[in-house]
């Protein structure tokens, strides 16, 4: 009877094992089931089990279903790396009115030309590439001038003769106007006074900066001739720029001098800036029936550089009521149009929108938003793809 128990159970340990195991996996097999994945880049996608996007072949990943928060919370880094940037919507701004092409340009009023004093051999670049920052005093180029060391030589000797006759005027007089030469070919008091000090010529002059800015154009070699008068050098300064925009000459009655206007640069959108029309050319383009208006723009951060691109908002009446954004700011799915709005500092949230005509520069958005809201303009598809993957495909 003993025998007969242990070949008894031997026989059914396997079957019992079996179903225990079959009802395991059965188990797991339908937690796993209740689990969902999706892709990072196309959230559409959604499926029970893992494997790769049909879209583009990447991983899914699995998708979280317990956030009942409204819209998105991130951190400044998240912010940054998802290139976030966000506009307030204003009658003449991102939001408003007609937009014109425009451009940054250098302002001419704060550009110097460098131009050799002296006939001479340019002995010494101390600048030997265009985009360098050049301080007010810093030297520039050191020229070999025989000229120089004449006028050096004539100098030293008015100044002995002056105070070998301190009384006679005639010779303080003259003692005096070779100080002014030296000084009107572009020597500087200090080297004046190191002449006086010293008592020796020297025939290799050294020639400083006379104001701060940029090289914007280098004209000259170590070693050349240069005739005098000859330009050398062209120093910008970036603290004021011009902005220059095109308009229609059917259009110009709507711009006047001393009119403000909205300028918003890529990148920048976050620092709108209001510029004054100072200058609108009388004369048309040519080969094109286009006017140039003109405006100064505050740089004193240095942060724009002439040639980038820039957005000018001319404010019109009979746009108030319809606010237009870019392309890339509306997010449009199953269920319609949306745009993301920051309602507190890192908090992001999806507003449905109604839309109007459109372009490639701009759509007009009829309802949804108001002047005032701080729309995302850039990194909304970023938005759009952490919500999917936090809250599942319904958006609003």
């Amino acid at each position: 009877m003993t025998m007969k128990r242990i070949y008894l159970i031997i026989i059914l340990l396997p079957l019992m094992l079996g179903l225990s195991c079959s009802e395991e996996k059965s188990s797991h097999k339908v937690a796993v089931n209740k689990e969902t994945y999706t892709c990072p880049m196309h959230p559409q996608v959604m499926q029970h089990e893992m494997g790769t996007c049909p879209v583009c072949g990447m991983d899914l990943v699995k998708f979280e279903k317990g956030d009942a928060t409204a819209g998105l919370q991130l951190n400044e880094r998240q912010i940054t790396l998802a290139n976030v940037r966000t506009t307030i919507i204003g009658d003449a701004g991102e939001g408003g009115g007609k937009q014109l092409n425009g451009r940054l340009v250098s302002n001419p009023e704060q550009t110097s030309f460098i131009s050799s004093r002296v006939a001479g051999r340019i002995d010494r670049l101390f600048v030997r590439q265009t985009g360098e920052q050049i301080e007010k005093g810093q030297p520039l180029y050191q020229i070999y001038s025989e000229q120089l060391a004449t006028l050096q030589q004539e100098f030293l000797l008015a100044q002995e003769q002056s105070a070998q006759f301190p009384d006679d005027k005639t010779f303080t007089q003259i003692f005096s106007a070779a100080r002014q030469k030296l000084r009107l070919y572009g020597q500087s008091e200090v080297q004046v006074k190191l002449l006086q000090q010293s008592r020796k010529v020297s025939p290799n002059i050294t020639f400083s900066a006379p104001q701060s800015g940029t090289v914007a154009e280098l004209s000259v070699t170590e070693g050349q001739y240069v005739a005098e008068g000859s330009p050398l050098l062209r120093l910008e300064n970036y603290q004021s720029l011009w902005v220059e925009a095109d308009i229609y000459a059917s259009e110009i009655g709507q711009i006047k001098a001393g009119q403000q206007l909205r300028v918003i640069i890529p990148g920048w959108e976050d620092q709108p800036q209001m510029v004054k029309v100072s200058f609108i050319n009388p004369a048309l383009q040519p080969g094109a029936q286009l006017l140039q208006i003109r405006a100064e723009l505050p740089n004193l951060n240095k942060q724009w550089q002439p040639g980038l691109q820039a957005k000018v908002f001319l404010a019109q009446k009979s746009a108030a009521k319809n606010l237009s954004l870019p392309p890339d700011a509306l997010i449009r799915n199953g269920q319609g149009a949306h745009v993301w709005v920051e309602t507190k500092p890192g908090h992001f949230e999806p507003r449905k929108v109604e839309t109007g005509e459109e372009n490639s520069e701009a759509i007009v958005v009829t309802s949804g938003i108001q002047a005032g809201d701080k729309v995302v303009i850039s990194g909304a598809y970023l938005l759009y793809s952490e919500y999917m993957l936090k809250k599942g495909n319904k958006l609003i």
